[in-house]
């Protein structure tokens, strides 16, 4: 028995079925131990539980410090960077189809007892997905909820930018704090950190690993209204989000960029692709002209052929246990 199990078994649980914790790292040793530091409280309240790190072939110590961490994690080897979702569906092909999923960063940290609130959520009648409020590390609000991406988002965010086109109701980000104060159903939410519950797993399926970052999380809550689940917002459980490479690398922002109009791409017409396309490159292009490179790559990537997918799945045998 791990330490979380031997902490949560003096805890009488309401919550009888397991959950499974799963984490994909790829080169994560210096922010994975602040994670698992936070597991044993953070999953307080809940009896069954185990922890499943997928880690994307790391070249740094992020397999060894899972090892090592006395919270018992189990590894599963994807074998290749093949991108989030490819980690997720390496962990969940080990998984009981009976537990539920809490899917985490490895830069998240836990409140005491956040993943029982959310499971508790999970109970409620058609809820599919329950996501948490989620604080940056200097303790403020991280605006994680969005609205479906359309056409009247992006030309809004690209016009009037992501906080003024919010703030009339226009935008994909919903950055109203004060929004974020009480339970809500949402479209989507920042895949950073979401329960999921076993039903809804298993009747939609795995997640799409065409996308290599970005917009995976979209497409799956996507296909997830649409199987007939609502995405619960909990407040209550609280998460500290340590993240945010994206707006600072070129390469990761430009990966985003084109996937916003992959996502959009396949399941809007070509005139509205077009249009949908034309407000991102505008949006970027306007971002670019304080001297961003960030918004430049953007902008660029806005305009290229879309490709299926950013890597090329090698040549492996099944994910491995160790």
């Amino acid at each position: 028995m791990t330490i979380l199990n031997k902490l949560n078994s003096a805890t009488r649980s309401e919550h009888a079925r397991p959950l499974a914790v799963v984490v994909v790292t790829y080169n994560s040793a210096d922010t994975l131990d602040g994670l698992l530091d936070t597991l044993a409280e953070g999953l307080r309240g809940i009896d069954h539980t185990e922890v499943v790190i997928a880690d994307n072939a790391s070249v740094d110590a992020s397999v060894a410090k899972a090892q090592a961490h006395p919270i018992g994690a189990r590894v599963v080897h994807t074998g290749w960077n093949g991108g989030y979702s490819v980690g997720i569906n390496a962990a969940l092909a080990t998984i009981g189809e009976d537990a539920d999923v809490l899917i985490l960063n490895p830069d998240i940290r836990l409140s005491s007892g956040a993943a029982a609130r959310l499971v508790a959520v999970l109970r409620q009648h058609n809820v599919g997905i329950a996501v948490p409020r989620i604080l940056h590390e200097d303790g403020g609000l991280f605006h994680s909820l969005r609205r479906e991406p359309s056409l009247q988002t992006a030309w809004a965010d690209a016009l009037l930018g992501t906080k003024l086109g919010s703030g009339i109701d226009r935008g994909e980000c919903v950055c109203n704090s004060a929004q974020y104060a009480v339970p809500a159903v949402v479209d989507w939410a920042s895949g950073a950190a979401l329960a999921v519950s076993a039903e809804a797993r298993a009747r939609v399926g795995e997640w799409d690993e065409t996308f290599f970052l970005y917009s995976e999380e979209v497409d799956y809550q996507r296909r997830i209204r649409m199987a007939g689940y609502r995405i619960a917002y909990v407040p209550q459980a609280e998460v500290v989000h340590i993240g945010g490479d994206y707006s600072r690398n070129e390469r990761l922002y430009a990966i985003l960029t084109a996937n916003r109009i992959r996502d959009y791409a396949r399941h809007h017409g070509t005139i509205s692709t077009a249009l949908f396309r034309a407000a991102v490159f505008s949006g970027e292009v306007l971002r670019s002209l304080r001297g961003s490179t960030v918004h430049r790559a953007g902008a660029a990537a806005a305009v290229k052929r879309l490709p299926e997918r950013y890597v090329t799945r090698p040549l492996l045998s099944r994910a491995s246990k160790v």
